[in-house]
């Protein structure tokens, strides 16, 4: 499937991490969503419940990230990518990219993340 809806930069404030400091503190993470479907039915009856609504995959992300704490992002980013394919039906497969920029790395760096990557099969019929 090559139609796709990509949501990228969304800055949420969230307190992940394995060390007290990130739990306390907490810290801006970005996150990235790709999520491939038809947009056929959309297009052609020009309805937004032909489709997935970007918004709510922004609104879903962001209540993940400022939501409770996890230790590791991987579960974060995990968590979101499963949200959005329970939430959109029509999507065939998802991405999802959680940055941490801010991340407790004793190295000078400019970002750190992680993917998850999600795929529905497709029955045709």
């Amino acid at each position: 499937m090559a139609d796709r809806i990509e949501l990228t930069g969304l800055k949420v404030r969230g307190n992940h991490g394995v060390f007290e400091h990130e739990k306390r503190d907490g810290q801006d993470f970005l996150v990235d969503v790709v999520l491939w479907t038809d947009f056929t039915r959309a297009a052609a009856s020009d309805d937004l419940d032909d489709t997935v609504d970007y918004g709510a995959l922004a609104l879903l992300a962001r209540d993940i990230v400022s939501g409770p704490a996890c230790d590791l992002i991987e579960t974060v980013v995990s968590r979101i990518a499963d949200g959005i394919m329970e939430m959109a039906h029509t999507a065939t497969a998802v991405e999802v990219t959680l940055h941490k920029p801010q991340a407790p790395i004793p190295a000078e760096f400019s970002d750190v993340a992680v993917v998850a990557r999600r795929t529905r099969e497709v029955v045709a019929g």
